[in-house]
């Protein structure tokens, strides 16, 4: 046997191993003893089978029928291991795909010594195998099995390329001349495939950067939101810590009013009861239900309609827990409230009435929001939620679609007899 059928005969056996290695680094598996074991006599056999037909018939068959002798058999290997089909193809193709690099590596060389011819080319190939397997195994086989927990859509998506440039590689270069013979639709298919993949590209990135930046809006929107709520609940509570002072002290408020009643100074007496009904009524919250943050939320609402000359009506049956965190249900009851009380205030503004009729229960672990306000003016919806063309408005309605969406729940949002209904389940 030749030198040079030695170097084909080595260097087939050599991108076996690149690729069955490469194949098997790129599924998401825990490699036990076993399965190591198995991968490992399953590449003995493949390699030699690839032997025997090299051997009896000559490299160019074997290259020939590869994807039978080993694409195939390590297809079905990988996808028994992993229990999945599409995966281990994508592996299989772009482990393939990635044989490129070797043949790249020694057609440099050739370019720089072209006496060398063939001989050389197979012996570079098999000079940079290893190493070359040895970086990608340890940099991008993570970042490829990453990829195989991601939908299938995503998953197509990514192999498509190998895909094409295994048929292409395939149909033009071994099982025919076109790309030697200088076939124009072969010369220009990849370069015509690369543009196609380099323009999705583009726009995917573009769909996903503009995806990123409406949930970093919606995400800081939320953060102010959010702060803004926990603010606004420190101070009902801490104007509650006064009521529950007041009236605490109380037996000392009566002692002092005695006793200017005692000393006829009633004008004083007088005058001190005032000043502390005003301070309690300005530091009342009134108790709609057993949650703290609802009640002191619906309080602080209740006070703001009733500045408003707005008719603001509760039944509320919301225990101390529920299925979402005191900060979302703050977000959610503000929101609503605060859209609400504007609609409100237009109402009033043309003489319309204006009313506001807020529902909460819990019941079997779920939780339960109706708010109705009285709307005359007509309101403009998309895709069943309503949407505003005034600028710095419509995050209310935002914030409360995300919350809603990110506990799996369901709203609805309507209009008819001049009323505006929201509906939330969670």
């Amino acid at each position: 046997m030749t030198v040079s059928a030695v170097l084909s005969l080595l260097n087939l056996a050599s991108v076996g191993v690149f690729g069955i290695v490469l194949s098997a680094a790129f599924c998401d598996l825990e490699w036990t003893r076993q399965r190591k074991g198995i991968l490992a006599v399953s590449t003995v056999l493949m390699l030699a089978l690839q032997a025997v037909v090299s051997l009896h018939w000559g490299t160019s068959l074997a290259r020939y029928l590869y994807p039978v002798i080993t694409h195939l058999p390590l297809f079905l290997l990988l996808a028994v291991l992993t229990g999945k089909w599409l995966w281990p193809l994508v592996a299989v193709l772009t482990a393939y795909l990635c044989c490129q690099l070797r043949r790249w590596a020694a057609l440099l060389v050739i370019a720089l010594f072209p006496a060398g011819g063939t001989v050389l080319q197979d012996a570079m190939e098999l000079l940079v195998t290893l190493p070359l397997l040895a970086a990608l195994v340890r940099w991008c086989a993570p970042s490829v099995r990453s990829l195989s927990h991601s939908p299938l859509s995503l998953q197509l998506q990514f192999g498509i390329i190998p895909l094409l440039s295994y048929a292409f590689d395939y149909f033009t270069r071994i099982y025919t001349d076109l790309l030697s013979s200088g076939n124009q639709a072969a010369v220009e298919f990849m370069p015509f495939v690369c543009s196609l993949a380099y323009l999705f590209f583009v726009l995917q990135t573009n769909r996903q950067q503009m995806l990123r930046s409406q949930l970093e809006q919606t995400q800081n929107s939320l953060n102010l939101q959010v702060a803004q709520a926990v603010r606004e609940i420190d101070a009902l509570r801490e104007s509650q810590r006064k009521a529950s002072t007041y009236r605490h002290d109380l037996r000392h408020h009566l002692q002092y009013i005695s006793s200017c009643i005692e000393n006829g100074r009633t004008d004083t007496a007088q005058d001190y009861i005032r000043s502390v009904c005003r301070e309690i009524e300005a530091s009342k919250v009134t108790v709609y239900c057993e949650n703290e943050a609802a009640n002191l939320i619906l309080s602080a609402f209740a006070a703001r309609a009733a500045g408003c000359g707005v008719d603001f009506r509760v039944r509320s049956a919301l225990p101390q827990t529920l299925p979402l965190p005191e900060s979302d249900l703050c977000v959610l009851l503000s929101n609503a409230l605060e859209n609400a009380l504007h609609a409100c205030q237009r109402q009033n503004a043309a003489g319309l009435p204006a009313f506001i009729e807020t529902s909460a229960y819990e019941q079997d672990g779920r939780f339960f929001l109706q708010l109705a306000n009285a709307c005359s003016t007509p309101v403009l919806f998309e895709d069943g939620v309503p949407v505003t063309r005034e600028s710095g408005h419509g995050l209310g309605v935002r914030s409360i679609c995300a919350i809603v969406e990110k506990y799996g729940g369901i709203y609805s949002f309507t209009q008819k007899q001049e009323q505006f209904i929201l509906r939330i389940s969670i």
